[in-house]
């Protein structure tokens, strides 16, 4: 997945170095496959330890790692026991990989359009009386960055993305901000399989307009104009989504 926004602009906190990383990664994956289910101990330190190829202290913080996201709950003289999937952090940026590596981000793609018929709107309608010149500036960068990319769909999607964050930003609402902060890798896989249905170029153009109309509308000051704008910007792209999705469960079927 590809990244969008810098380290230092996430909210997904925990960063994977080290040989712990081997630790975090192989076990948060098994998790999010069920290949451990809720309520399952996880394999002893000593067995984990032989199986990555790591020290038990890297064992340990890979599993201090895995319970902040909320994947495993740590007890003394019990063990490691893997949490129902309601305690996860799902808007944690590895756990949100981690459903697409093993097939699941079908679900979570479904799950974020419709959290982000909620974000969205009332983000671009704060935006509408917030924005400052430098924010307006890069929405309208974003926008040409669109238009120059109708013909590059992955460059599209970039500058799709980047609109977007841009209105989050605007916003001036720090936990608006973080949620696009977030969720940008997976908006961008979300805006890829989309746009894989498209017929031509036109419908990228067309697209650039409905959010050029975002644009317009938080550069006017009209809060109700422009969250009605980017809540049709948002119902376009899920119905594209279930349709490329639909079209992608036919073509393995």
């Amino acid at each position: 997945m590809a990244e969008i926004v810098a380290d230092a602009d996430r909210a997904a906190g925990y960063a994977m170095r080290g040989l712990q990383a081997k630790v975090i990664d192989g076990v948060g994956r098994q998790i999010v496959s069920g290949q451990y289910q809720p309520g399952d101990l996880l394999p002893k330190e000593a067995e984990l330890t032989d199986h990555f190829g790591v020290s038990r202290t890297s064992v340990r913080e890979g599993m201090r790692v895995l319970a902040a996201k909320g994947l495993v709950d740590i007890r003394q003289k019990i063990g490691t026991r893997v949490r129902q999937p309601e305690a996860w952090n799902v808007f944690d940026s590895d756990i949100l990989r981690w459903h697409t590596e093993v097939g699941r981000g079908d679900e979570i793609m479904r799950n974020l359009v419709e959290v982000r018929q909620i974000m969205e709107p009332a983000a671009a309608r704060l935006a509408a009386g917030r924005a400052s010149m430098d924010d307006l500036r890069r929405m309208d960068d974003a926008l040409a960055a669109m238009v120059t990319n109708s013909t590059n769909r992955e460059g599209y999607a970039h500058a799709d993305v980047e609109f977007h964050l841009a209105v989050y930003a605007a916003s001036h609402n720090v936990l608006l901000r973080q949620f696009g902060s977030v969720v940008a890798d997976f908006m961008y896989a979300s805006f890829n399989v989309q746009q894989a249905t498209a017929a031509d170029d036109e419908v990228f153009l067309e697209d650039a307009e409905t959010h050029a109309a975002v644009f317009h509308a938080i550069n006017g000051g009209n809060g109700e104009r422009a969250a009605d704008a980017m809540l049709r910007v948002v119902l376009d792209g899920k119905n594209a989504l279930i349709k490329a999705l639909s079209e992608q469960r036919d073509s393995t079927s």
